[in-house]
């Protein structure tokens, strides 16, 4: 079985590809000004895209973990997760709390896609 690797850089790849399993590494907005809504919109789009890259989708997530800077935003990423999420077929799902790689980081999204 093969393992390819999506977007490889020094650290990490941005996708590890191995027999029908997708796995993305999380992802944060590249845009840092945005609030809570914008940088969960924008990880959203850059999962998509990935997905898509690997060969699926949003509708084959197996499992999502959210890290959010502050957990009082909660509801304001669940609004924009909603309106995005495939409704018939949602992933497990974890969202925490915890501190960043950057203060201006607001939301940190990984996943796992059947392929």
């Amino acid at each position: 079985m093969t393992i390819e690797r999506i977007a490889p850089g020094a650290r990490m790849s941005g996708a590890v590809v191995h027999g029908d399993t997708v796995y993305l590494s999380g992802h944060v907005s590249a845009d840092r000004s945005q609030g809570v809504r914008g940088q969960t919109a924008a990880v959203l789009a850059r999962i998509e895209e990935r997905l898509a890259a690997c060969g699926s989708d949003k509708s084959k997530l197996l499992a999502v973990t959210i890290w959010l800077a502050d957990i009082s935003t909660f509801d304001e990423m669940n609004e924009v997760w909603d309106a995005w999420v495939d409704r018939a077929n949602p992933p497990a799902r974890a969202t925490v709390q915890a501190k960043l790689a950057s203060p201006d980081y607001l939301v940190e999204i990984a996943a796992i896609a059947a392929k």
